[in-house]
């Protein structure tokens, strides 16, 4: 069975083309062998009420639902949240903006069943592994993410991936409860947190080719946004180096 969990802050303009978007996507893909988990992070707008008249409006009953509190904690904790509830094997989360699509959902869980990597734990969507991974990128963006990712190879400790903030992952049932069981970070730095943590616990990732197809407004300041994560790798890594002591 496949899980699809997606974050949702105030999402009021696209979240009714999203779910309608997911429904059919994962009806014609995987029939009755799957959920799609939309997780309400505390939004200020219509965005809860608009999906619910949605599902109600098409007759939406069956393998999706969503979850919902009220005070706004971040991505970290709002996919953490809906990670737990998965009832899939196999799990995967993505923005509510679809920015890598949905095929790649498919993609990912072909290649999960492959028999050569039956013993991967995490997937990773890798805009470094597809020749058009930063096309849509500001030169800006580009730069700070590439900085930042040479960061986290150098101070941070990341070895097994080439792309740690791509918002496309995928994880085995079994390697997601051990990996968010122990997490604890609710902003943009939880992507970190994951793999380090992942590494700690020998989990075995995979990368495959992804770029953004669907180019929503981002929420992500680089400058100010990137400062917080540089200064975050240091606080998450000492954590997690406390819990494997």
């Amino acid at each position: 069975m496949l899980s699809l969990v997606i974050p949702v802050y105030n999402e009021e303009n696209i979240i009714e083309n999203t779910i309608i978007s997911v429904v059919e996507f994962m009806n014609h893909n995987f029939g009755e062998n799957c959920e799609a988990i939309f997780v309400n992070d505390g939004s200020r707008d219509n965005s809860v009420q608009i999906a619910e008249k949605i599902i109600k409006l098409n007759d939406i009953k069956n393998n999706i639902k969503i979850i919902s509190y009220e005070k706004n904690r971040g991505k970290g904790y709002a996919v953490r949240t809906g990670i737990k509830s998965a009832s899939g094997d196999i799990i995967f989360f993505t923005d509510c903006d679809l920015a890598y699509g949905l095929e790649i959902i498919r993609e990912g869980y072909e290649i999960f069943n492959r028999e050569e990597n039956r013993q991967a734990g995490i997937l990773i969507g890798s805009r470094r592994k597809h020749k058009e991974g930063y096309a849509s990128y500001t030169l800006l963006r580009k730069v700070m993410s590439v900085t930042f990712f040479a960061v986290l190879r150098t101070v941070g400790g990341i070895r097994q991936t080439t792309d740690s903030q791509s918002g496309i992952k995928g994880f085995r049932r079994e390697a997601a409860k051990k990996i968010f069981d122990l997490c604890e970070d609710d902003g943009w730095s939880f992507d970190y947190e994951v793999l380090l943590l992942a590494q700690k616990l020998g989990l075995k990732i995979i990368e495959m080719p992804a770029r953004i197809i669907n180019h929503g407004k981002s929420r992500i300041n680089p400058v100010r946004d990137g400062l917080k994560m540089f200064r975050a790798v240091s606080v998450i890594k000492k954590s997690v180096n406390n819990k494997f002591k």
